[in-house]
């Protein structure tokens, strides 16, 4: 059985890139929003459930995110609603990838890891944090995205504080050459706790 990773982090926190540095390290890394994009593409198993609901959220045989965007600013409690939908599917696919490998450890990658309890089944918490000036200039530095958009999105998340209290591991990832430190401390210290249980 794979000792699970669970990662996580605000936006901006540097999550994806730290991801990628256990993938770099040969962990399998299972990635809560390509889940997303698996299932509302063409055929996912989104489209049915949610075009049964909201016919106009579906445009050329898919799910279009601006279109449910759009569904969810005319009615704010649709998300609810959507939301029952998506996240089991999402549920689904990442009971289906940890199925499906065989490797000692693996990183789930979830923006809302404590928010949706799947920190409660995971073997260990990893929380990327950054200072909030860092943190803002890398959200405001994205295409698109304005100041009311990522003050929208923080307030969804659990505050970057709570969630490095309720870590197991955290990683700051202001310099690359830190989190690539982290990264390297957590998994030796995870392959001992592996070592450990199998001498159990």
């Amino acid at each position: 059985m794979s000792f699970v990773i669970g990662l996580t982090g605000s936006i901006g926190m540097g999550k994806s890139t730290t991801a990628a540095m256990f993938a770099a390290r040969g962990v399998p890394v299972w990635d809560a929003d390509a889940a997303v994009h698996r299932i509302y593409a063409t055929a996912g198993p989104a489209v049915g459930p949610l075009g049964a609901v909201f016919p106009d959220a579906i445009v050329e045989g898919a799910v279009s995110r601006t279109e449910l965007k759009r569904i969810i600013a005319n009615d704010p409690t649709s998300l609810r609603h959507i939301e029952g939908i998506v996240h089991p599917l999402v549920d689904a696919d990442r009971v289906a990838f940890l199925a499906s490998t065989g490797a000692p450890v693996v990183v789930v990658d979830m923006p809302l890891l404590f928010e949706t309890g799947v920190h409660e089944w995971v073997d260990a918490t990893v929380v990327v944090t950054a200072p909030p000036e860092v943190q803002a200039q890398r959200v405001l530095a994205r295409p698109g995205m304005t100041d009311p958009q990522f003050r929208t999105v923080l307030s969804r998340q659990m505050p970057d504080a709570e969630k490095r209290l309720r870590a197991d591991y955290v990683i700051e990832t202001t310099t690359l050459a830190a989190a690539e430190s982290a990264v390297d401390c957590i998994l030796g210290d995870v392959h001992s706790r592996i070592r450990s249980r199998n001498s159990d």
